[in-house]
């Protein structure tokens, strides 16, 4: 920890010399230049701890600006070399890779976003700070200015050759004028602000110089000042010049008291800031849309989504979260050149598509894009569905890329609601997951977000990052179900399959985790523990019972099928227990084989060369073809239940009955051993018994338990002679 302090420290020394070096030349200061770049050194830390903050806040950036000014870097070159300081190396030096983030997962593109805003506020403060330091010195001057001109009035002496020297020196647009807001005297630099006509100023009121943008507190404040009921007020105020064109100032006025101490004249000063308003303004696009498509980007479509979650009681909003079909492979085969190309088509295209009122359409980044409709009542869904459909076909056209078409297809989450009921998070989370959704179906649709879709998929998500730990924490066991012979009911052996203690959502079954597993490729040493508890279980039933071994059957998934180690991870299992290979039979599915060449078939062969049972799982569901069973390295047949449920009842049903006599009669004729899944009923096994089936596991003769209850059940006849 303190050697990742120290070369963060070292870090922010490297930013405030390059940052010295960038400005020195430009500031007044009796500094050398070393003392110059030790006292940016704090400012350098402030700027990294804001851009690191939790939650961000560029408002500390506004600080360094004015601390700029208070060390006589008042020349413009100075900030723009700051900027450009701050833009090319902040992130590079201070950034994610100089320090950890508050969150991990904080993007390159996040911390750009907030050096743009960390810009944005070190001009801000560069200027409220020079603003008010020139306002000081400009009010002083006028002030003493005006105080002249009236001394030299009365007493008939003045010295109005110096006051008119500074009025019409100054920098900042000064103009006096009487109680009434005739304007008595404007200095030149006023008049150049509002564009050179003498005439638009001197002849005008300044009650005629009302503006649209105007806050409510300006003209109250104007009429306090004149009343004498306050002696100054500043405020920010937009004027129109005689061309149209909008000036923008920070405007202070002041009332000047005559001896007596009446209120007789108001002195306006104004400076104009229509370019730093522009900058900044600059500045807040960059940081709030998108560099690649220029739409709408994650910072600014919150803010929407915010206000529109906020907005009035009755309000309704509509959000549709798109998500581009097959997008990584353009980049793969194209380059990524071609995929921003792309991109930017299909923004102009989104683009398009929200026209109407309360629409927009944002970038949240990659190949993801939401859009938003907002409206009242019951109208929003139809919005949407038809902002939705809109998406689809505008997508629907080929894209014209490299001198070649491609098709472009999206997958869309729908989130529709009243307004105050959830927050932009929780809206955003429920279209990501329904855009999953849609995409699972196929893609190129749209789905409309579902409350228990939704846990269902949160609680898959909360399983798959406990998954590793669980392990870890020994939060699985292994319950048995007995396979028994079907001609004199004796226990053969059993099947184990794993359970889940959870600890918040109770014992969990394989299908709940198992599809988790494999996804995450947690199954290969789940696998593995399961393959070890199973042979040592057995080992340890023939070490307590003697008699023939128990078999236990153990599954297989199709990412252990296709594991280097499968065979190794197997033989180290067996020699370590001291269990014999005819003990266990590995359960492959047999949808893991369809169409599975020599390659993936050889690890079989091996095992099954070795003494290993291979039991073909869920036969019957897979479509293969029979005559593959030949070249496979089985020798039991597990029958799927769906073709026993018609012998539940008496008669049995009599297409099933002739279905399984053929799989027997084949599976026997190739030497294979039929085992039958799902058996509940007596009657069910009195038939399987009749057709020749060899084994049968299933809640008529027990469900799966602890693995003493094996030892129990060999002791009686699972299965009454009929």
């Amino acid at each position: 920890m303190r050697d990742r302090h120290h070369d963060l420290d070292d870090r922010i020394a490297r930013f405030a010399t390059i940052w010295g070096r960038a400005i020195f030349p430009v500031t007044a200061t009796s500094l050398t230049r070393p003392e110059f770049e030790q006292h940016l050194v704090p400012l350098a830390r402030t700027l990294t701890e804001a851009l690191h903050a939790r939650p961000f806040d560029a408002s500390a950036a506004q600080g360094v600006g004015a601390e700029l000014v208070a060390v006589h870097c008042t020349d413009p070159e100075a900030l723009a070399g700051t900027l450009g300081v701050v833009e090319s190396y902040l992130v590079l030096y201070c950034g994610p890779d100089g320090i950890a983030s508050a969150d991990g997962n904080e993007s390159t593109e996040e911390y750009r976003s907030r050096c743009a805003r960390l810009q944005h506020g070190i001009a801000a403060g560069f200027a409220r700070a020079l603003r008010e330091r020139t306002l000081r010195e400009q009010e002083a001057i006028a002030r003493s200015a005006l105080t002249a001109r009236i001394d030299a009035q009365q007493a008939l002496h003045a010295s109005e050759e110096r006051f008119r020297a500074v009025f019409e020196g100054a920098a900042v647009g000064i103009g006096i004028a009487d109680l009434d807001g005739n304007i008595l005297e404007v200095n030149d630099t006023l008049l150049k602000m509002f564009g050179g006509l003498e005439g638009h100023v001197r002849s005008r009121n300044v009650s005629e110089w009302g503006h649209p943008d105007d806050t409510p507190h300006v003209w109250k404040m104007y009429g306090e000042l004149v009343r004498g009921e306050r002696e100054h007020y500043r405020v920010e105020k937009p004027y129109y010049r005689h061309d149209g064109t909008v000036l923008w100032t920070n405007l202070t006025v002041s009332l000047l008291r005559d001896a007596d101490g009446r209120p007789q004249y108001q002195l306006a000063l104004m400076e104009d800031t229509t370019e730093r308003r522009l900058l900044n303004l600059r500045l807040r696009y960059e940081a709030t849309h998108d560099a690649l498509t220029g739409l709408p980007n994650r910072t600014l479509f919150f803010e929407r989504l915010e206000k529109a979650l906020n907005a009035a009681s009755g309000s309704r909003f509509g959000l549709c979260y798109l998500d581009l079909d097959g997008f990584k492979t353009v980049n793969d085969s194209l380059g990524h050149s071609a995929g921003d190309r792309l991109l930017v088509e299909v923004a102009d295209r989104l683009q398009s598509c929200a026209t109407g009122p309360g629409e927009v359409v944002a970038r949240l980044g990659g190949d993801e894009f939401v859009a938003l409709t907002t409206g009242p009542g019951a109208q929003t869904e139809e919005k949407v569905t038809d902002l939705a459909v809109r998406i689809l076909t505008a997508l629907s056209t080929p894209i014209r890329l490299e001198g070649r078409e491609l098709s472009v297809r999206g997958s869309i989450g729908i989130v529709e609601g009243a307004a105050g009921e959830r927050t932009p998070a929780e809206v955003l989370r429920s279209a990501d997951i329904t855009m999953y959704r849609a995409k699972a179906a196929g893609g190129n649709r749209f789905e409309f977000a579902d409350a228990e879709a939704d846990a269902r998929a949160i609680t898959r998500h909360g399983l798959t990052n406990a998954l590793p730990a669980a392990l870890e924490r020994g939060e699985f066991f292994i319950e048995y179900q007995p396979l028994v012979h079907l001609h004199d009911g004796s226990v053969h052996g059993a099947e184990a399959l794993v359970r889940w203690s959870h600890p918040q959502y109770g014992v969990l079954g394989p299908d709940r985790f198992i599809p988790l597993a494999e996804r995450t490729g947690l199954i290969v040493p789940l696998g593995r523990w399961v393959l070890e508890e199973s042979v040592r279980q057995a080992r340890t039933w023939q070490r307590e019972h003697g008699g023939a071994p128990l078999r236990v059957n153990v599954n297989l998934s199709p990412t252990q099928l296709t594991h280097p180690g499968l065979v190794a991870d197997t033989l180290r299992v067996l020699e370590s227990s001291g269990l014999a290979p005819g003990a266990l039979c590995l359960e492959v599915t047999e949808s893991a084989l369809i169409g599975a060449d020599d390659e993936l078939l050889e690890p079989l062969r091996r095992l099954a060369a070795l003494g290993v049972d291979i039991a073909l799982d869920d036969f019957g569901t897979g479509y293969s073809n029979l005559a593959n069973l030949r070249r496979l390295p089985v020798s039991v047949l597990k029958l799927d239940r769906s073709f026993t449920q018609g012998m539940q009842q008496e008669p049995a049903d009599p297409v099933d009955v002739k279905i399984v006599e053929g799989i027997v009669a084949l599976a026997h004729s190739l030497e294979l051993a039929v085992t039958v899944e799902g058996v509940e009923t007596g009657a069910q096994a009195a038939q399987l018994r009749a057709l020749g089936c060899d084994t049968a596991q299933g809640w008529y003769y027990a469900r799966p338990g602890a693995p003493d209850r094996i030892h129990t059940l060999s002791l009686c006849d699972a299965v009454p002679t009929p």
